[in-house]
């Protein structure tokens, strides 16, 4: 008997299209997948078992022969509306009242033919990068003791569990980059304005991005193709590029350990024998990178919560939103993000690509963060994920890619960035490193 668990996007809405497998009998296993698991991993905040089985049903009536997610089990990150469905965010202050409508991105997914199968658990206002709160703690498949990390911490774990192909997070400082690092996924964070945004009150001031998170590469490509409403576009030829590699942290007295800094080097060598010209070279960053960040992080989260009861929020989230407060003003005002993008331009005009590592060191344990400081969560979050943040402010695409182990088996990952408008190169260097050092898919939790 042909099991769907565990198989691509790409595979399976080819099999439904072409009538080898019905939408009901895909939706179905992977059903069954996340009864069975997540009890252990905390993927998702609500299940839509029935509906999605309807869905799928309904799915079935229809012509399938141009959808290119047909029949795909697609997990949706809960700070986005799904019609029917209520839209938590990670909080016990949000109203459980049911979205009536589908956000654009979740309808682009649906009209190209996936079933949404649940929504998936965040941490509170998808502040921090560790995924636990008042709806549970999304833990890394790979290694249930430690977390899945954040914000998309539920959808990524849902993918690496193998509970769904695909799964749609968003990334504001690293969001969805972090989650895929840890748990072994492709994630990418789209330039501004390539994949409609609309999350939040203000996409943190524009800085984040609803992306995919995937096991290959060619996955990532479709589901960002639909997404975009674009074709998902395939390199044509093997043209090399300038990519520079460096393993600096951004922000200053954050030290990136050698797991993660040998990945780097070691994915450049892959580039440079595949004909690429690759270069160690350090970006300029600023030193007041990291006040710079910190202020966007936060004023974003005090917005996000201007209309809930505080009393309802974590403490740390209570912390951090009122320490935004008082640069919400200096931010929206602010031309720090426009410095950012004239000092790094200069760098990118002479470099294609740039690698780093995904991460400084492995994610933290999965455990209530949520009940512990704010300014515990603060260093915690800093130390683990300083490289992702500056992508974000300057609004230009990133990726995380999975590259090699980390001591005890747990995946690492290395970071792509590029350009504006230059996703489907980063994809195509990614496909590539994909070739010449092969990834397991999936976590084993049976």
């Amino acid at each position: 008997m042909t099991t769907w668990v565990g198989r691509t996007a790409a595979e399976i809405a080819a099999a439904v299209r072409e009538k080898r497998v019905t939408p009901r009998e895909v939706v179905a296993e992977h059903l069954a997948r996340i009864e069975l698991l997540d009890a252990r991993v905390g993927a998702f905040r609500a299940l839509r078992a029935e509906a999605a089985l309807a869905e799928a049903d309904k799915l079935a009536t229809r012509d399938l022969s141009g959808l290119p997610l047909a029949g795909v089990p697609v997990a949706v990150k809960d700070n986005l509306p799904v019609r029917g469905e209520s839209n938590r965010n990670g909080t016990a202050a949000s109203s459980d009242t049911p979205a009536d409508h589908d956000h654009v991105t979740v309808a682009r997914l649906r009209a190209a033919g996936a079933v949404v199968v649940g929504l998936t658990n965040v941490p509170e206002l998808c502040v921090f990068g560790t995924t636990d709160g008042v709806h549970g703690i999304a833990r890394n498949p790979w290694d249930t003791s430690r977390t899945a990390g954040g914000s998309s911490g539920g959808s990524a774990a849902a993918v690496a569990a193998g509970m769904v192909p695909i799964a749609l997070g968003n990334d504001g400082m690293g969001s969805l980059r972090i989650p895929a690092a840890n748990c072994g996924l492709v994630g990418l964070k789209p330039g501004h304005g390539t994949v409609p945004a609309g999350i939040g009150h203000g996409d943190w001031f524009g800085m984040s991005e609803n992306g995919p998170l995937a096991t290959t590469v060619e996955d990532a490509r479709l589901m960002f193709a639909v997404l975009a409403g674009t074709e998902a576009v395939r390199p044509s030829g093997t043209e090399a590029r300038k990519v520079a590699v460096s393993v600096r942290s951004p922000l200053v007295g954050v030290r990136v350990t050698r797991p993660y800094t040998a990945a780097a080097r070691e994915a450049a060598e892959l580039l440079a024998g595949a004909g690429h010209q690759v270069r160690r070279a350090d970006p300029p960053y600023p030193l007041w990178l990291s006040t710079t960040s910190l202020a966007h992080w936060t004023a974003g989260t005090a917005v996000d919560a201007e209309d809930l009861d505080p009393h309802l929020l974590a403490r740390r989230t209570r912390v951090h939103a009122a320490l935004g407060r008082r640069f919400v003003k200096g931010v929206r005002e602010s031309d720090r993000r426009e410095q950012l993008r004239r000092r790094l331009e200069p760098f990118f005009a002479e470099h294609d690509v740039l690698i780093t590592p995904a991460l400084a060191r492995r994610g933290p344990a999965a455990a209530a963060w949520h009940k512990r400081g704010w300014l515990r969560n603060l260093l915690v979050n800093t130390n683990y994920s300083p490289l992702t943040p500056p992508w974000n402010l300057t609004g230009w695409p990133a990726m995380s890619v999975p590259f090699g182990t980390l001591p005890g088996g747990a995946p690492c990952a290395v970071q792509l960035v590029g350009r504006p408008g230059s996703e489907l190169d980063l994809l195509a260097l990614a496909g590539q490193l994909e070739e010449l050092h092969p990834w397991r898919r999936t976590a084993s939790l049976d």
